[in-house]
């Protein structure tokens, strides 16, 4: 996992947003390799093992198994990031075409959430399995929600909380639900939209 990520977590319990607390083991030039995150609101700790933050509640690979229906050209595309800093998040299938969706925008980081089992942890992208988002709200520039996620009312929301403002999230499913997203787009089982305000 990137260090630099680790400023961007929060603790997945349902409590006020908190921060974690890194208590690295192995650190490897820029990358936690292992350690643990500790919330200090309900003291949970979690662990960081082979680079992958794991909550523990993670679905299981074989749920996952749908591919996504976006080329990472398409996707980069439709996630409308551009320009260097910040990260970009893909949950699920999309996550898989990870290294051709950084040479399509450079500089940005890849947080993998819940990818296929192929994908580990190693520069270019951090890995997270876990039921949410356990990250910031109002702290990523574009989210990507793959199949079932694309689809699902729960992941819908906490994409729109993660998000910027104004900025855009990617879904593959049924449409969002009209009090949460701002659809911009639907075709074929792909939508594109913001966080309602």
């Amino acid at each position: 996992m990137f260090i630099e990520l680790t400023d961007h977590l929060r603790c997945p319990v349902e409590h006020d947003e908190a921060f974690l607390v890194l208590l690295p083991g192995l650190i490897d030039g820029r990358s936690v390799r292992s350690g643990t995150l500790g919330c200090p609101v309900c003291d949970r700790r979690f662990t960081i093992r082979d680079g992958v933050f794991d909550t523990g509640d993670a679905p299981v690979p074989a749920e996952l198994s749908a591919a996504s229906r976006l080329a990472p050209d398409a996707l980069a595309a439709l996630a409308g990031v551009n320009g260097p800093g910040g990260y970009l998040v893909l949950v699920g299938p999309p996550a898989a075409g990870w290294r051709e969706i950084a040479e399509l925008i450079p500089g940005v980081g890849l947080v993998a959430v819940n990818p296929p089992a192929e994908v580990v942890d190693q520069p270019g992208v951090s890995v997270v399995r876990s039921a949410r988002l356990p990250i910031k709200t109002h702290s990523m520039r574009g989210v990507v929600l793959g199949p079932p996620s694309g689809g699902e009312a729960a992941w819908v929301r906490e994409a729109a909380r993660v998000l910027l403002p104004g900025l855009r999230m990617v879904g593959e499913g049924s449409n969002p639900p009209a009090d949460t997203v701002d659809l911009m787009a639907s075709a074929d089982g792909v939508w594109v939209g913001t966080p309602r305000r």
